[in-house]
């Protein structure tokens, strides 16, 4: 491999291609939020079903992160990359012909199982291609791929693709021949270019080297800070995302109109992903930009929750988005540069991290719904939401963040 940028041609290429695994997933994932309103109304389903819902691939994360992130770090992110792919696209198959709640969260779950793999997968695909002093852009690449995912199903297949198609369940069928189709691609590639046998080194699946590798992970304390922040991250994530059409909706603006204003949130997220990591790492200051991303974040929710329709709300969706886009990649860019960890346990520690932290992208979403139901208001989760991003704030200034 080459050792300045110009040097990394097919690396990059590599890297391009693998962001499709992410823009694939998070079509299919955001497909539902995107018709939550239409899959409501056609499967009876009540607002703390339809929280449940929003919130099950996170949900999924909880239990198999962690081993997810131990087996990419062992097996590689070639292979790895391809499974996720093809078991979360035979999981939007199935969903498209769901009949119930039941049915219809069987699959979802199981879309989860393949998005561990693409979440843990990309990362250590960098790790493997870069090093450490070089992995910022290509990680703002993946990043990228799975914004333009988001934003596709909310301007594109809410709006145009869903009533062409005919609805939610052919959009969500085909959306699953596209991904499938994309994973068979992906698996001849990472065979023809053998980027598995570019790993350094590869751990063993014995019980002593896995103890070993969860020990240090488990143990480290910047890392579990990072976790705190991660949770809060991705409380605000799925609960905007899984929840901002609906409340969009239940203000008076059409359901295409309230898809377009939530890629709003994602085209901001988008610009928070490019612009924060790389002026964080410019002036050495990756604290004070988890601090900064936090409180604008919570200025972003303070205004939809103050707002109606308009100005404000339409402010405070980029307010939203850009804090949270921000704190996304220093999430994921932190743990390979911390002492002990390194781009050897970069698998382990991102699973770590969103082993804990998908508690919070689980009760993000399920709570603003348990609250709706309770109350018939969406502000006491938004309330909730604003809460996370103060904790985010009081996090980064616990961390002692040193390079290695």
């Amino acid at each position: 491999m080459g050792t300045n940028g110009s040097g990394y041609r097919q690396e990059y290429s590599l890297v391009v291609l693998a962001a499709g695994s992410y823009t694939c997933l998070m079509f299919v994932w955001f497909s539902l939020p995107a018709f939550l309103s239409a899959i409501i109304a056609d499967l009876d389903l009540s607002s703390t079903q339809a929280g449940i819902l929003a919130g099950a691939v996170p949900l999924t994360y909880i239990p198999l992160a962690l081993f997810s992130g131990l087996a990419v770090d062992r097996v590689g992110p070639g292979r790895s990359l391809a499974v996720g792919v093809l078991i979360y696209g035979i999981a939007q198959f199935v969903r498209s012909s769901a009949a119930g709640f039941p049915s219809l969260l069987a699959a979802t779950l199981l879309l989860g199982v393949g998005a561990t793999a693409i979440t843990f997968g990309l990362p250590k695909l960098v790790g493997v291609l870069f090093p450490p002093e070089a992995t910022g852009r290509p990680s703002a690449i993946y990043l990228i791929g799975a914004s333009a995912g988001s934003a596709l199903v909310f301007a594109v297949g809410r709006p145009v693709l869903g009533p062409w198609l005919g609805g939610w369940r052919p959009l969500f069928f085909w959306s699953g021949v596209v991904a499938v189709g994309y994973g068979l691609c992906w698996l001849l590639v990472t065979w023809r270019v053998d980027i598995d046998g570019r790993m350094a080194d590869t751990d063993s699946f014995s019980l002593e080297s896995i103890v070993d590798d969860l020990r240090l992970v488990l143990s480290h304390r910047e890392l579990r800070l990072v976790v705190v922040i991660g949770t809060m991250y991705l409380l605000l994530h799925h609960g905007l995302q899984g929840w901002l059409p609906t409340v969009l909706e239940s203000r008076g603006l059409s359901p295409g109109i309230a898809g377009q204003a939530t890629s709003l949130l994602i085209g901001a997220y988008v610009v928070g992903v490019l612009v924060v990591p790389a002026l964080a790492d410019r002036f050495t200051a990756r604290r004070l930009a988890l601090m900064g991303c936090g409180s604008v974040a919570f200025l972003g929710v303070a205004g939809m929750i103050l707002g109606e329709v308009g100005i404000g709300v339409a402010v405070g969706i980029v307010f939203a988005g850009f804090g949270i886009g921000g704190v996304s990649p220093l999430v994921r860019a932190i743990p390979p540069a911390l002492e002990g960890i390194g781009a050897r346990l970069t698998g382990t520690a991102v699973g770590f991290i969103f082993a804990v932290g998908e508690i919070g992208g689980f009760f993000g979403p399920m709570l603003i719904g348990v609250f709706h139901d309770v109350t018939g208001s969406f502000v006491p989760g938004l309330l909730m939401l604003s809460a996370g991003a103060l904790v985010v704030v009081l996090a980064g200034t616990m961390l002692r963040y040193e390079t290695r």
